[in-house]
């Protein structure tokens, strides 16, 4: 029988390792007298925990695990989608290049899977930003709008190939931004004051781009502790039990429990280009609304490729999200996926009612692939 060999994850996903510190989290656990709640902002983590069945196990050791905004697919608002949806039903000649799971987002409209598009228009689904600015080169005929979507993490890929678009004078290439900063709705979810959030678990990620130091401002005016964490399994405990120990201690910080990939100063390259090419902006994120700052669009510099001005798009603000769909309320870890009526129901992976749906960053589709068949409980709003 042939010997499978060592995957660089598999020290991260060691059942002893796991076991060890289960135990010690229970066992700090004890001496904290109050409800334990952490938010987990990234939608990774929530897949981890479901996947490995770790939110099972917090639970049974005293910790409650929610899910956050860190699901860039769920949080775009339908007024993009539908501005999207719009592109590739009215224009001609259009190419609309996305992301998978982009295209599978459904709206009061559809998705842009199942729009007609115009003559001569067609949905694309790439895998990076590169390969839509590579379609605009092989289609001079055609005009190629990338729906350009995600957090940090994917950001300065995006910023690099409009940059790139405009300096090879590729002027059949735009962006529709939708392009979100994780710090902002952490803010957000903290001033509504409705979580009882205890501490939260960076993404490691993002954090790897914009450094530990920009969630300080939770430690220090939120007074909640947190800590930056991978994705395997023993990455997320031990930032679990990270927080657990500033809570003892009463100390709340920023603690790295990702250092063999998070550096204290982040990333200013992947930094630098995204101020070169974007600026912040206030924006609207599903669930939270109006956030000041949390969004990026385009600087004047790079109007040519913004497919907002390119297109004189008008960003349909009544394009809310369909009636029944509680994928909002999930985003700010008011309630579990499976207290949606919908969930399970009318809304499944195979046909999603809401993009909570949709993502494999999706609290939801991360509840109904690992966990799904739980019973209900009432709303937290409701206790």
């Amino acid at each position: 029988m042939k010997e499978r060999r060592m995957s660089k994850a598999d020290p991260y996903r060691d059942k002893t390792t796991i076991g060890a510190l289960l135990g010690k989290i229970a066992e700090r656990r004890k001496s904290l007298p109050s409800s334990c709640r952490i938010m987990e902002v990234c939608g990774t983590h929530t897949m981890t925990l479901h996947r490995f069945g770790l939110k099972r196990m917090l639970a049974d050791a005293g910790v409650e695990m929610i899910a956050g905004p860190g699901c860039p697919v769920c949080i775009t608002p339908d007024a993009i989608h539908d501005a999207a949806l719009r592109l590739v039903a009215q224009r001609e000649n259009t190419i609309l290049a996305a992301f998978g799971d982009m295209t599978r987002v459904p709206t009061a409209r559809g998705s842009l899977q199942t729009t007609p598009p115009a003559p001569g228009s067609q949905v694309r689904i790439v895998y990076s930003p590169a390969d839509s600015l590579d379609l605009a080169r092989r289609h001079p005929d055609k005009d190629v709008v990338f729906f350009g979507a995600g957090f940090e993490t994917t950001i300065p890929s995006i910023a690099y190939t409009a940059a790139a678009a405009v300096a090879g004078g590729v002027k059949n290439y735009s962006v529709l931004p939708a392009l979100w900063l994780i710090p902002p709705p952490v803010r957000a979810i903290l001033e509504t004051g409705q979580n009882r959030i205890a501490g939260f678990l960076y993404p490691g990620h993002v954090t790897a781009v914009i450094g530990p130091r920009a969630f300080d401002f939770v430690a220090e005016e939120f007074k909640r502790p947190g800590a930056v964490a991978g994705f395997e399994p023993a990455d997320i405990l031990l930032g679990v039990l990270s927080v657990l120990e500033q809570i003892a201690a009463g100390r709340p910080r920023v603690a790295n429990e990702y250092a063999r990939v998070v550096g204290p100063e982040g990333n200013p390259a992947a930094r630098a280009i995204m101020d070169r090419v974007l600026e912040p902006a206030d924006a609207v994120w599903r669930g939270l609304g109006l956030i000041p700052r949390s969004g990026l669009t385009l600087r004047p510099d790079y109007a040519a490729v913004d497919a907002i001005v390119k297109h004189d798009l008008v960003l349909n603000t009544n394009a809310g999200d369909r009636p029944g769909c509680r994928c909002g309320d999930v985003l700010k870890g008011l309630i579990e996926p499976t207290e949606c009526g919908l969930f399970g129901t009318r809304c499944r992976p195979d046909l999603p009612f809401g993009p909570c749906m949709v993502s494999a960053e999706g609290a939801c589709l991360s509840a109904h692939t690992y966990g799904g068949d739980r019973p209900k409980r009432k709303g937290r709003h409701e206790r």
